[in-house]
């Protein structure tokens, strides 16, 4: 499903200056990040003149900031499916059960306070008021650990990819602006780690503290504050980039509200089964199906509220966002954090995306090419087109020196192909 707010009016950029281009990445666990893999894999396949590793600015929440230090350090799209889809990456080794260790430090901590809180607890048994007797419970509340995985290996495993090969964990040292957000939990206030006064913190430390969504993973401390996932206050936060002077503004958003109504009449109408057409299925899927729900929709009214609010904000700016279709029940029924699902739902979001590309190609056409993007009719056309197929052989195996040397040739070759763009747009 494509959004698209086209600019009332473009302002020529600098006759030497090429238009500049901003990615927003939303949050959705660990399944948001691989769907948000695959569309921007398909983008990267399916847009001429657009590299996901060469825009001018990204801002990043939760999973969608892991993906955005990624790119911002040049891991483009085939790599990281490389390393999170077919598993033959020669750089990076990637175990899903990293991400799901149990956070047992936080439940040591938490299980020692038990037993003054049971002395507590008796002592107001039997000498308290009858009435303050329910005080305690809120005091209880405090054994609960307040993550149940262990955040600290995906800063571990991300600080080793983004520490060698000619990457960078210093937001100060990119050539290309990186924004995380991550909420302020004691006054829930947004901190855009990256920007003024906080682009000293390393970049897995922001990304582990963006993506740390509360009762998942516990709040993540940086200078005596604790911080939790990004889109408690915003769900892509692409005012970010909108306020620094893009041209165009491309998102990706893998949380939409499942429209079970959508869904149930077209598997009647395929099956013919009358059966299938009840709308109070959700219902049935108990809590877990129940809250999914409220929180995508929660996200998702926001975000077009915001939306709608920035076309307005910034009529000169181009924006287009991708989300999932909302009769995808395959995503929506999808355990968000179920790995072994990442193949499957990396191939939903791209099939989508080339799907929304095709269909609406006509209306796309001149509002990419005003930014120098057009669209590739060869894959477009490819309906039987899947993520796997644009994967060139495994590379061979490399060492840090070759693989310097490699990013060293890719940086030149990239050089001669936007000095070849460029002359073009001025002839």
């Amino acid at each position: 499903m494509l959004s698209l707010h086209s600019a009332r009016q473009r302002p020529r950029p600098p006759r030497r200056q090429a238009p500049r281009i901003g990615l927003a990445i939303a949050g959705g666990g660990p399944i948001g990040g691989m769907y948000e893999l695959g569309a921007l894999r398909a983008l990267d396949e399916a847009l001429d003149g657009f590299d996901p590793t060469a825009v001018d600015c990204y801002v990043g929440v939760s999973s969608g900031a892991f993906l955005a230090a990624g790119l911002a350090n040049r891991l483009g799209t085939e790599a990281m499916c490389r390393i999170f889809i077919t598993g033959d990456s020669d750089d990076v080794r990637f175990r899903p059960e990293t991400f799901l260790r149990p956070a047992l430090f936080e439940y040591l901590r938490r299980a020692a306070t038990l037993p003054r809180l049971t002395v507590q607890w008796w002592q107001g048994l039997l000498l308290g008021p009858r009435d303050a007797r329910w005080d305690m419970i809120p005091r209880i509340g405090g054994v609960l650990p307040t993550g149940l995985f262990d955040n600290r290996e995906l800063e571990r495993f991300l600080r080793g990819v983004l520490t060698r090969r000619g990457r960078s964990n210093d937001f100060r040292e990119l050539q290309r602006k990186l924004y995380v957000v991550a909420v302020d939990l004691d006054s829930g206030d947004p901190v855009l780690f990256g920007g003024d006064g906080w682009d000293d913190v390393p970049i897995s430390v922001a990304v582990q503290a963006s993506a740390a969504l509360p009762g998942l993973y516990p709040p993540v401390e940086v200078r005596g504050r604790h911080f939790v996932d990004g889109a408690l206050r915003r769900t892509m936060h692409a005012s970010v980039l909108l306020e620094r002077g893009i041209d165009l503004l491309l998102g990706v958003n893998p949380l939409v509200p499942f429209n079970n109504t959508l869904h149930n009449s077209n598997t009647q109408h395929d099956s013919g089964r009358a059966a299938d057409a009840d709308p109070r299925r959700l219902a049935e899927g108990g809590l877990p199906a129940v809250l999914s729900q409220t929180f995508r929709t929660l996200l998702q009214s926001r975000m077009q509220v915001g939306m709608a609010k920035y076309a307005g904000q910034y009529p000169d700016i181009d924006q287009l966002v991708f989300e999932p279709n909302e009769a995808d029940g395959e995503l929506f029924f999808t355990n968000a954090f179920s790995f072994s699902s990442r193949r499957r739902v990396c191939e939903l979001a791209y099939r989508n995306t080339l799907a929304d590309l095709r269909r609406r190609a006509d209306e796309l056409q001149p509002v990419l090419a005003a930014h120098g993007i057009g669209l590739r009719d060869e894959i477009l056309a490819d309906e039987h087109r899947t993520v796997l197929d644009g994967l060139r052989p495994p590379p061979p195996r490399s060492t840090e020196t070759t693989a310097r040397l490699r990013r060293a040739l890719d940086d030149t070759e990239r050089l001669i192909a936007n000095r070849r763009r460029a002359g073009s747009r001025r002839s």
